[in-house]
Parts: C-alpha cells; structure tokens; sequence
C-alpha cells in the first residue's frame, strides 16, 4: 500500500509539473507571437514581401501601389500606405481617387516598360504619380468631380516612369535619388503650359486655408506633415504620422522636427500667417528631415543635427524659390525639398559618423544602422584576416628576419623562435628586413 501511495504521488508530481511547464510555456508563447506580429506589420513588410511575390499579379500590382503611397514619405510598407490613403479620403474622396489612379498608372507604365520590376513593387515608380494626381487635384479650380481631369492626369503618370528613369540614369553616376524631381517637373510643365486661364484645366495655385487661432499653431506641426500630400486636415495628418510610426519611429520623429523647423523660420521671416499655420512652411522641411536622419545616411547623433540643420536650410530656400516661382505663376511644389536635400548628400565628409549606405541598400533608419554596423564588424574581421593570413605566409614560407647580432645570438642561445620572442623586443626590432630562407 505504501508503494502504492508513492507511486500514486509521482504521477501527480509529474502531471502537475507538466501541466506548469504547459502554462509557462503558453505564457512565453503569448509575447512571442505578439512580437512576430508586431514584426510582421513594422518595418517594410520583408516577409509580406516575399508572399506577395509568389502570388498573382493583381496582387503584386496592389501592393505595388500602397507601398507607392507610402513611399512619398519614404517608407515602402503596404499598411501605411493604406492608412496614407484612408488619411486623403478623409480630407477629400476626389483628390484620393486621383492619388490612386495616379500611383497606378505609373506603376502599370513602369511594368509595361519593363524597368527594374523589384523597383516597381517596392513602390519606387508609384510616389510620383500618386503625388501628380494629387496635387493636379488640388491645383484645379472647377471643383470636385470633374471628370475631364483624369486624361491630364493619366497622360502624366504615365510619363512619370519616363522621366525618372530618365533621370536615374544621370544621378546613378553620384550614387543620388531622384526623390520627386519627376512630380515637379511634370506638375509645373502641366500648370504652365494650361495657366489660370485654360477652359478645361484651370489651375488655382493656392490651397484653401481655414480661420487661423493660437492653437493653430500646435496643430500647423502635423498639418505641415500632411501637407506633403496638400491636406490641411488635422485628421489626415494624424494618420500619415500613424502610418509612419508604424514603419520607423525615426521617420516619424524627424518628420515632426523637420515641420516645426519650417514652422519657427517661416515665423522668423515673417511669412503671411496663413500660409504658415496651414502648415505650407513644414512639408519641406518634414521631407528633408526625414530624408538626411536616417534614410539617406546612417541615423548617429551627427546626421540628427545635420538633419535638422537641413530643415532649417531648406526653409529658407522655400522662401526663396516661392518668391521666384509665383513670377511664374508656378508653384514651389517639392522644388525646395530636392535642391536642399540633394546639396546636404553631395557633402563630402570625413567624419565616419556622417555615413552614407549605397543608395541600392537604403531602407528605413533602422534597418540602414544596422546595415552600417554589420559591414563595420565584416570590415573589421577582414581586416584581422588579413594580418592573420599575412603571419600564416610568413611562418609558412619560412621567412627569416635580417636582425643584429646580438639578438641572433641571443636566439642561437635560447633556441627560441622568432615569433615566440618577448613584444618589447619585437617592437624594438627597426627596421624589419624580411628576407626568404
């Protein structure tokens, strides 16, 4: 009976212990599938990536255009493009509509052109045209819902893939993006060439710009973020910064400096109220941030502070270009932004904290800082391979060192191998002659 007893006391013991070791493992389970999902969903969407590319091509194609809405902000991630586009549905459905149609158009333009397809799908052939049917949208003054804007728009979208590769193959000799030179090339020829004047294309060069309060000028901080897409709406704002915290806190971060960079020089310069409350002094300066903190170069304290210098640059060249531009009846569009940023990747610096990755390896900040840090440490181990491989062909060719007479007879003496001799003495060694046996 008392065998009985024991071996009855066991089995509970070990089922309980099991049954402890399933809850633990549960619990340790748990976070670990949150943070595979929180994986999953952050970043540029790697492993959505690669399923997409097993799947057909409608839905390549719609995840070529959503990371295209994103890429305006410099994030290729389906969902914050998709939280970009809820974003311009609230501020207008037909402005949306005609972001879309655009970043489609361009991408289809792209495939049919056959031009670099992993290019095409991580949405970099997409921005712009979905930035051309926006702000095409924005600039008409007939209203919503005029049908007749979507031969113009379509007509320039599919150019925008002509024009960036066109202008690729230019800036690839300086390792440079083109950031959205195509859009304001193509935005300003078409506003040209119609005017204010044109019966079907009238343009209207300034947005609408609501009643203006103290508070205004908090809210003109992410206002001037979602302006980038020429929404004023707080609302729409909120959802871009959204999108781009769920890629990269970084990008989030510096688009946030980079506004009210724009902000605290447009009220520097006294710009008109207006403009900088509806928060047309931040777009600029929220992209060149963004651009210069951690896309471009790799994110150290140094690129922090030369990105929020070039905020403060590209301010004052907002301001100069919009004065040149208006002679024009133009608008300054992302003008500012590009010439900035493109001046501040030009530096030529020998200081190993302002890094630039090739532009083939660019990604969000985190992603290009660890990039930085793993070809640090193989640069590193190639470098101790080489003085290892050096010493291994020394010993292995035998070669003999032409030293004093002293120390060869110190080393007759002491039958001890040259490598095996005191460093002091090494060191003491100059020159070195190494001579074959």
């Amino acid at each position: 009976s008392k065998d009985k007893l024991k071996t009855k006391n066991r089995t509970e013991g070990t089922e309980g212990n099991q049954c402890s070791r399933r809850g633990e493992g549960a619990q340790v389970q748990i976070p670990a599938l949150s943070s595979l999902a929180v994986r999953f969903f952050t970043g540029d969407m790697r492993r959505c990536g690669q399923w997409v590319k097993r799947q057909v091509l409608i839905i390549q194609l719609l995840d070529g255009v959503l990371r295209g809405t994103a890429q305006v902000m410099f994030v290729s991630n389906p969902v914050s493009g998709l939280l970009i586009l809820t974003g311009l549905f609230l501020q207008n459905p037909w402005w949306a509509l005609n972001s879309l149609l655009g970043a489609l158009v361009s991408t289809v333009s792209a495939l049919l052109l056959r031009l670099n397809r992993k290019a095409i799908f991580a949405g970099l052939h997409g921005y712009n045209g979905t930035l051309v049917g926006m702000l095409m949208a924005a600039f008409s003054s007939k209203g919503n819902w005029y049908w007749w804007l979507l031969f113009p728009n379509v007509f320039l979208s599919m150019l925008c893939p002509v024009v960036s590769s066109a202008l690729s193959s230019i800036m690839s000799k300086w390792d440079l993006p083109i950031f959205t030179l195509p859009f304001n090339i193509l935005t300003c020829l078409h506003i040209a060439a119609t005017g204010t004047a044109h019966p079907y294309f009238p343009e209207a060069l300034h947005l609408q710009c609501t009643a203006f309060f103290f508070l205004q000028l908090f809210l003109s901080v992410p206002v001037g973020v979602g302006q980038v897409f020429g929404c004023d709406s707080p609302w729409t704002a909120c959802l871009v910064l959204l999108a781009l915290l769920l890629c990269s806190p970084a990008v989030c971060l510096h688009a946030l400096l980079g506004s009210a960079a724009g902000l605290c020089t447009g009220l520097a310069l006294a710009a008109p109220h207006e403009d900088v409350y509806s928060g047309l002094w931040g777009y600029n300066s929220a992209l060149s941030c963004i651009a210069i903190g951690g896309v471009f170069y790799g994110l150290t304290w140094q690129t922090h502070i030369l990105s929020l210098i070039c905020a403060l640059f590209c301010a004052y060249v907002t301001s100069a270009t919009s004065k040149l531009m208006s002679v024009l009846a133009l608008p300054a569009c992302t003008w500012p932004f590009c010439l900035s940023t493109l001046t501040f990747l030009l530096l030529s610096s020998e200081n190993p904290a302002i890094c630039r990755p090739p532009l083939s390896a660019v990604s969000y900040p985190e992603e290009n800082r660890h990039y930085l840090r793993q070809l640090k440490m193989s640069e590193n181990a190639l470098s101790s391979n080489f003085i290892y491989s050096t010493f291994s062909a020394i010993r292995q060719f035998k070669l003999k060192l032409k030293l004093p007479p002293c120390v060869n007879e110190w080393k007759s003496k002491s039958k001890i191998s040259i490598y095996q001799t005191d460093s002091k003495l090494w060191r003491q060694m100059r020159p070195l002659y190494f001579l074959p046996q």
